[in-house]
């Protein structure tokens, strides 16, 4: 009988680790379980948000405010249409807010950084951020700089 007991609490035990290690592996991924409807959709328009994911966060002085919720191509302005849902939280953000493409790290995830604005106007659901800035892509800047040397030693 005591073998048993001690049978169903290593059981448990091992229920309850392997629980903890799935709740981590949803955290570490950027997934989560219940998702939280409450907040409000805005979309911004980028030149290149090479690397940016849906999921991806959305932050403001470096605190999560909301996650990626779409990506998508405008064939008129040819540009990436990035929505993101905002924490019922942080419904204070102005009309002026700017929004840029930033990487954690070196080589980290690509997320959304948003610097507000001084305007009384808040943004609503549905609304557009209008100032925005694409991420920067390391293969550009190498290439502009290799052209810049090539052109400036040629003098």
């Amino acid at each position: 009988m005591q073998t048993r007991i001690l049978e169903i609490w290593v059981g448990v035990f091992v229920a309850a680790g392997l629980a903890a290690l799935f709740m981590l592996a949803m955290q570490v991924s950027n997934l989560t379980v219940v998702g939280d409807d409450r907040g409000y959709t805005i979309k911004a328009r980028f030149e290149n948000i090479s690397g940016l994911k849906v999921r991806s966060p959305v932050t403001v002085a470096g605190v999560r405010v909301g996650r990626v919720t779409a990506i998508d191509f405008d064939t008129q302005t040819f540009q990436a249409v990035v929505s993101m849902r905002i924490g019922a939280g942080y419904d204070q953000l102005p009309v002026d807010t700017s929004a840029s493409v930033l990487t954690s790290g070196l080589v980290g995830e690509k997320y959304v950084g948003l610097e507000p604005g001084g305007d009384m106007d808040v943004l609503k659901d549905g609304g557009e951020i209008k100032l925005t800035q694409s991420t920067l892509v390391l293969e550009q800047m190498i290439g502009k700089f290799l052209f810049n040397k090539a052109e400036s030693g040629k003098e």
